[in-house]
């Protein structure tokens, strides 16, 4: 026997009792989406690295440790997507779809990340990103946000809504000097990461996890106190939009954002799982994002939902993928029962077909395991028996097993309707 093959670590197969869940979940999205207008865009998972570097910041775990990048046969460095946006706003300066005019978009597929896994986290991921651009009131805001508490109430996911501001560039700017100027009078409580971030990206500091740096950061400036008139008044907007709508929602000071090109409004959901504190989507707007990567100066907003993470939350979703119809036959009538079974499916009905050669009983036992609401037994070349709901409707010539089986289907339906 040949060694069998190992797969890749983090990197995990969606096996039929997960996929019936995950189309479910899908399938509720795609029908959420449409209702607030927002169409499907597909991206390549293969994009040249020099993008997330511009996007992400090369002083970010993403780019520095976790993007699976290569050089390709022509010398070119690329990268697996780590994250959907970028991506997306590349496709759209490239296609034209931001001059002039507003986007809402949303797309869903796979992220790659070398990172360690744990429950909820893995190397192969996916998420759902919602986008919406050429916007910029807080309006736009409000219609993500009751997007995202819709998708969740509809699902059964329980989470808190944490938001704040981060004002204009100007507010950042100013927070950005006092930041500095603390964590550099602090210089010694900081970290290796925390130190090599301090200059560049010191915004990035205020998102360790490593808890000796707790207090140090407990202490730091909140962005709250640089906003500019403007810049309340478009969040205190925001809130009091939310209010109104009926959205419940949590202003955190310390919620940042570390790159320069997020503005105004971020948001998070999160779960308390275990007692910990995790978030299951997380979103904001960013308005210096498109120029950035080389587009006209345009408003934007978008969440992205890690699945892998929301789908442990789901209580709410039908994930039935029984068949109407089971046919269990003898492999010499393999044939005739795959005629009826086309039959039936041409009457919208879902068939399995047992075409594996076993004996009456073993077939009857998948039959009841696989909860179909008929079964047809292949009796010889002349008849079939239909069994429906447990009860023998009687053996018909196979001609007639259709007419037989959709009948005994609508007056069960009828039965369970009352």
């Amino acid at each position: 026997m040949n060694r069998q093959i190992a797969g890749v670590r983090g990197v995990s197969a969606l096996l039929p009792h997960d996929t019936a869940t995950w189309a479910a979940v899908e399938d509720l999205a795609r029908s959420v989406l449409a209702a607030y207008g927002y169409a499907e865009i597909r991206l390549p998972v293969l994009e040249r690295t020099e993008l997330y570097a511009r996007a992400v910041g090369e002083v970010t775990d993403i780019v520095e440790k976790e993007m699976y990048t290569f050089l390709d046969r022509n010398g070119e460095s690329l990268s697996l997507r780590p994250e959907g946006t970028a991506g997306c706003v590349r496709a759209g300066i490239e296609a034209g779809l931001f001059h002039n005019q507003t986007q809402r978009l949303w797309y869903q597929g796979p992220m790659f990340r070398h990172e360690r896994p744990q429950k909820g986290r893995y190397r192969q991921f996916h998420q759902l990103g919602v986008e919406a651009y050429g916007m910029r009131g807080p309006e736009i805001e409000a219609e993500l946000i009751l997007l995202g508490d819709r998708l969740m109430r509809m699902l059964g996911v329980k989470t808190r809504l944490l938001m704040n501001s981060l004002g204009t560039a100007a507010c950042r700017a100013r927070y950005r000097d006092a930041l500095v100027q603390y964590l550099e009078a602090h210089a010694s409580a900081l970290d290796e990461d925390s130190t090599r971030r301090l200059q560049r990206n010191p915004l990035r500091v205020l998102d360790s996890k490593n808890p000796e740096m707790a207090e140090v950061l407990a202490g730091a400036p909140q962005i709250g106190d640089y906003l500019n008139a403007d810049a309340q008044a478009h969040f205190e907007r925001l809130t009091d939009q939310l209010s109104v709508l009926g959205v419940r929602f949590e202003v955190v000071p310390r919620l940042v954002r570390g790159l320069d090109y997020y503005t105004h409004t971020v948001f998070e959901w999160v779960s308390e799982d275990g007692g910990a504190q995790t978030a299951v989507c997380a979103g904001g707007r960013y308005d210096g994002l498109v120029a950035e990567l080389g587009g006209a100066p345009t408003a934007a907003v978008g969440f992205a939902i890690g699945l892998e993470r929301f789908m442990g939350l789901v209580t709410k979703v039908s994930a039935d993928q029984a068949p109407d119809v089971f046919v269990m036959t003898p492999a010499a009538l393999g044939a005739s029962a795959l005629v009826l079974a086309e039959s039936l499916r041409n009457n919208g009905l879902r068939v399995e077909v047992h075409l594996a050669g076993a004996s009456q009983k073993s077939q009857m036992k998948r039959a009841q395991e696989s909860r179909a609401r008929c079964i047809v037994q292949a009796q010889d070349e002349e008849a079939v028996v239909v069994i429906c709901a447990g009860r023998n409707e009687g053996t018909v010539p196979w001609t007639d097993a259709v007419t037989r089986v959709t009948k005994a289907l609508e007056a069960k339906t009828k039965h369970d309707d009352k």
